[in-house]
């Protein structure tokens, strides 16, 4: 038997021992995931874990896998973040194989430690510039644009919005990374975005949009601008800019975690460090503070002067003449014999 057929015949071993991921997305897939991104996502991170088992001729779902996930993961540059998205996805599907007894247990998975990565967000030029060279090649992508810097919308949120979803300037996304449903309102230049979309027709404003055409025009524009060499500069970044702008405004962080829809606050304490100007706020009412205590301190400390109405003596009321005994009021005793 030559080389391959032994390989050929390990694979097949394999299979029997347990059921590959490949199939178990075929099978699972449908019902765990949406069609979006998000799931075009995970089936990659899914593959990419099957071709890792095929490689390594490993066919048991257990911890020492996980652990030697981890190990060739970051050892290809992947980070804790982006590792904990692979993982996740992996331990969502094992988990329907498991209830439907495809395998006998789950692997243990503790998600890694993410480090606080840096937030980059436009500048006001760089969104004049980004946002002319999209509109030259494509108008419509650049209302999408206008919409999301305003919206702080995902992509795919933005592009799933129907026209029904829109009603009194407040639009509702429906098809959110979280699956609840969240209102934004909308900006003058959001809702300017929204009308000038109509001509292009469709069953929402950016209906029409495919993802892969608009992240190719938004590659060109960054080429063009010399950002190429910019790792952040990617349409996600509208969403960074929304949300930044927002905290640098004075919005309170929980209204910016509801307006963006993040599912933690953690999510959302990225952007703290911008609200600079509410540190000055602090400042500002711990010296208004200090000096009313210390207006408090030097008045309790002054001598009080003695109150007016007990300086002044009191006139004493005459003492009052017992009366006889057995007399009248009024009438002469020597009268009262007679």
């Amino acid at each position: 038997m030559d080389t391959n057929s032994v390989v050929l015949s390990e694979m097949v071993d394999l299979a029997i021992e347990a059921p590959r991921l490949a199939h178990l997305w075929e099978q699972h897939a449908g019902s765990l995931w949406e069609n979006g991104s998000h799931r075009n996502n995970c089936q990659a991170f899914i593959y990419e874990i099957d071709e890792f088992m095929l490689l390594h001729r490993t066919a048991t779902y257990d911890d020492v896998l996980i652990d030697r996930l981890i190990d060739h993961f970051r050892g290809i540059g992947n980070r804790n973040s982006t590792i904990n998205r692979k993982l996740s996805a992996l331990y969502r599907l094992l988990k329907k194989a498991e209830r439907s007894g495809q395998i006998a247990r789950l692997p243990t998975y503790i998600r890694l430690r993410e480090r606080n990565s840096r937030v980059r967000f436009l500048t006001a030029e760089e969104e004049a510039l980004m946002f002319s060279a999209v509109g030259v090649h494509n108008p419509h992508h650049e209302l999408l644009c206008r919409f999301l810097v305003d919206t702080g919308a995902r992509v795919g949120e933005a592009l799933a919005l129907k026209w029904g979803d829109i009603h009194n300037n407040v639009a509702t996304f429906w098809i959110t990374k979280s699956g609840k449903s969240r209102s934004v309102p909308l900006t003058d230049r959001a809702a300017q975005a929204l009308e000038l979309a109509r001509p292009f027709g469709g069953s929402g404003p950016f209906s029409t949009i495919s993802y892969p055409n608009f992240k190719y025009n938004w590659n060109r524009a960054r080429k063009e601008n010399r950002f190429s060499d910019d790792p952040h500069m990617v349409p996600h970044i509208l969403r960074h800019t929304c949300a930044s702008r927002l905290v640098q405004a004075g919005i309170d962080l929980r209204r910016v975690q509801t307006f963006l829809g993040h599912q933690t606050i953690q999510m959302t304490l990225r952007y703290a460090h911008l609200a600079t100007n509410d540190l000055d706020q602090c400042a500002i009412a711990l010296n208004a503070a200090n000096m009313i205590a210390a207006g408090k301190v030097k008045s309790a400390a002054a001598p009080q002067p003695p109150h007016p109405d007990k300086t002044k003596a009191k006139p004493r009321k005459p003492a009052r003449k017992p009366a006889t005994k057995g007399a009248r009021p009024g009438r002469n005793p020597a009268s009262a014999q007679a």
